[in-house]
């Protein structure tokens, strides 16, 4: 109990984690096409996002076809796509992020870089083996 209430004080005396809540674009790091907006939220002390949209005409209606487990078969718009991140020295750390193409599940930080850009990093086991997209939060 008395480390839940110490936890909330933190994220309510603490601007950078309570800003990075909200509606973010993603785009393709390789050609820059902005393709989602992906909705990030605090739930249980831990960061989570959720396409809310996909923003390609082509992409619409589309299924994970190749996730695993749960998410198989679902709609891409409304799958929460990163999962479990926590608070760690000026970034979100210890997650996952899901990319709903490949339906695989990459180990995942997120930095902001300011109050408008994310720099969201997926990769396996090191970080030095991954990718980087900027995501940019909606206007």
């Amino acid at each position: 109990m008395k480390v839940t209430f110490l936890i909330l004080l933190l994220h309510l005396f603490n601007p950078q984690t309570d800003s990075i809540e909200g509606v973010w674009v993603t785009q393709d790091d390789e050609t820059g096409v902005k393709k989602s907006e992906v909705t990030i939220y605090w739930e249980n002390d831990k960061l989570y996002g959720k396409i809310t949209k996909l923003l390609l005409p082509e992409d619409q209606g589309k299924k994970c076809v190749e996730c695993k487990g749960e998410d198989r078969g679902k709609p891409i718009e409304g799958m929460i796509i990163v999962r479990d991140l926590v608070y760690v020295d000026d970034n979100f750390e210890d997650g996952t992020i899901t990319d709903p193409k490949s339906g695989k599940v990459y180990d995942c930080y997120i930095v902001m870089e300011d109050d408008n850009t994310l720099r969201v990093r997926g990769f396996l086991g090191f970080s030095i083996l991954g990718r980087t997209q900027i995501w940019e939060r909606k206007k």
